[in-house]
């Protein structure tokens, strides 16, 4: 860091955390995103005051144009790009949490906030599954058998049939999933947003098996097994769907990848199935079109075949 003098960052008198920026930002997030930002805060605080203060010790309000300027800078040289632009996302998240309450006033806060964030050049990330991948995973559940085996082809069916995130698949419950319509309420989704989406008859069927193991009783809908074969009525956690999905990909001999995969290979689908983009977006809950756009891996032949429809 620069030789900028600390001292004054340090907070002396202790703020109410109703008069706390940073403490103010990180409540209005939700439990995931307060789980990634607050480490941001925390290393930006260390690495502005040589590591004397934490988030909640470091005078937000006192930061000026040359803190900022030499964070940005500092940062640059210590990790990749996405992450200093979230970490500067936070710090102008926190000094615009100061200005609100009168912390920091106008002038000095226009001043502060302004650097820009880094340019990122990079490409498209993870990969689409192929239908003889997915149905190689759906053999191995099959030879699996038992409630282990209904269990993962209920995750690969809910993953596969409707992209949910794994943090969104591990927090369904029974009552959340209706047999009839297939329908799945995703409840307090990325963002605190509920919405439905709705699984294809193949997806709804695995379900249902899977629920002749687990029973109907309330509570988590994909839940942890003993090794005796019993169901214990508990929510996975996303790091066991990760595990889940690693094993059935090395049992299936198929190239390793991520559970967010399968929601790249949703978006991708249905876009080229020719489902419009407004409603893929809708049905996999970004916040934007944009976004769903950027899960698209069909590649160069839908380039292809979209030339091939024009008539001469």
């Amino acid at each position: 860091m620069s030789r900028l003098s600390f001292k004054s960052l340090v907070m002396i008198t202790p703020q109410p955390l109703t008069m706390h920026p940073a403490a103010v930002y990180l409540d209005g997030l939700s439990k995931g995103s307060r789980a990634t930002m607050e480490p941001a805060l925390n290393a930006i605080a260390k690495l502005i005051t040589d590591g004397q203060c934490d988030a909640l010790t470091l005078d937000w309000a006192a930061l000026r144009y040359q803190h900022t300027a030499a964070i940005r800078t500092t940062l640059m040289k210590k990790f990749a790009p996405a992450t200093v632009n979230k970490m500067l996302s936070a710090l102008r998240r926190v000094l615009h949490e100061a200005f609100k309450l009168d912390l920091i006033d106008a002038n000095d806060y226009a001043k502060a906030v302004d650097f820009k964030s880094i340019k990122v050049e990079k490409g498209l990330k993870g990969r689409a599954l192929t239908r003889a991948e997915i149905t190689k995973l759906l053999q191995v559940c099959q030879e699996q058998r038992g409630a282990v085996g209904a269990r993962d082809a209920a995750l690969i069916g809910i993953l596969r049939g409707a992209g949910l995130r794994r943090a969104e698949v591990v927090n369904l419950t029974l009552k959340d999933f209706h047999p009839l319509t297939g329908e799945l309420e995703i409840c307090n989704g990325k963002g605190g947003k509920d919405r439905s989406v709705y699984l294809p008859k193949i997806a709804i069927d695995l379900v249902n098996n899977w629920l002749t193991f687990r029973g109907h009783r309330a509570g988590a809908l994909l839940c942890p097994i003993q090794k005796g074969g019993q169901v214990e009525l508990r929510h996975l956690t996303p790091q066991a769907v990760l595990l889940i999905v690693r094993k059935l990909a090395n049992d299936a001999g198929i190239t390793r990848f991520s559970p967010h995969d399968f929601r790249r290979t949703f978006c991708s689908d249905l876009l080229d199935a020719g489902v419009d983009l407004v409603t893929v977006q809708k049905l996999a809950g970004h916040s934007n079109p944009a976004i769903t756009s950027k899960y698209d891996r069909r590649g160069e032949q839908v380039k292809r075949k979209a030339v091939d429809l024009l008539k001469f």
